[in-house]
């Protein structure tokens, strides 16, 4: 019987302020998927899970900015992540 799960998929983007958007700078299916969340959790990288964002991050060429459709979803999550990291940090929030 062939295993018929997905497999899994990982995209890295990096976001440096002044640039306009996020930027992809790695992605792909399976061992390669695994090998990018794992560099990411070596270097204490956040790594979000969403299968739907995923997907559409996929699309997005290397090298390339996310398009404008994505930039709400993305944000979001860079702003959680940055609350989270200011409440490590006991950075008050006001």
């Amino acid at each position: 019987m062939q295993d018929t799960k997905p497999l899994k998929q990982a995209v890295a983007l990096t976001y440096a302020e002044g640039q306009f958007a996020p930027k992809v700078v790695a992605k792909g299916r399976g061992l390669i998927a695994e090998q990018i969340i794992a560099c990411a959790e070596e270097n204490k990288v956040f790594v979000h899970e969403s299968r739907e964002l995923v997907s559409l991050l996929m699309q997005v060429d290397l090298d390339d900015h996310i398009p404008p459709e994505l930039y709400l979803a993305v944000a979001e999550i860079l702003s959680w992540l940055y609350r989270l990291e200011q409440e490590a940090l006991g950075v008050s929030q006001k």
